[in-house]
């Protein structure tokens, strides 16, 4: 498994882990605490992230496959994701839940395309059906640990403190990801890069 498939997946296990802790909470979150807050409200919530997400992210996929920028699109994606729970933290209105449903389903639709993309071109061949297997178990373990983890923080500590945990979790999978850009970024001022990339360009010229 190589080091940018390592920092792909403990990226996304850090942001589907934290929000993993509050989605069993969520609805109750939003039926008992805020103004306008029914289980219909949650409902809506939800077809607000989906739609958005679905609309963006189709589009978007075409336009970065035909961009060299993948990871700026994943790290500005994943950024707006992280920036949700905080906006779960300060809402006193539904509509404040809206807006945050809205900014999560932009996110997911640029990062989710970016991250695909990235993880697609860098699997080892022959390793496919083990690396992706390894991610979904991963992903899978985190996110059965924390819901029973998320409820029962939210019964002692309150949801408000969980928010921000989750946000913290969630930015400490954007860290990781500018990790993966600055190394990126390194390997294009490389010599043997650059010998590599005038190589293709005398190529694509015979």
């Amino acid at each position: 498994m190589n080091r940018t498939i390592k920092l792909l997946m403990f990226s996304d296990v850090f942001v589907s882990t934290g929000f993993g802790l509050i989605e069993p909470i969520l609805a109750i979150f939003i039926k008992e605490n805020l103004i306008g807050g029914t289980i219909f409200a949650a409902g809506m919530a939800s077809t607000i992230f989906f739609l958005t997400k679905c609309i963006i992210q189709l589009p978007f996929s075409k336009y970065v496959d035909k961009h060299d920028h993948k990871i700026r699109y994943l790290l500005i994606g994943s950024l707006l994701i992280a920036l949700v729970p905080f906006l779960y933290a300060f809402a006193k209105h539904i509509n404040t839940i809206y807006l945050a449903q809205f900014v999560y389903g932009i996110g997911a639709g640029l990062a989710y395309p970016a991250w695909l993309g990235l993880w697609s071109t860098n699997l080892d061949k022959h390793n496919e059906s083990f690396e992706w297997s390894m991610y979904s178990t991963f992903v899978g373990v985190g996110i059965a640990a924390t819901a029973a983890i998320g409820a029962g923080l939210a019964q002692f500590i309150g949801y408000h403190a969980t928010f921000f945990i989750v946000g913290f979790m969630s930015l400490i999978g954007c860290a990781i990801i500018f990790f993966l850009d600055k190394k990126q970024e390194k390997l294009k001022k490389t010599p043997i890069h650059h010998y590599h990339k005038k190589r293709k360009l005398v190529k694509n010229h015979r």
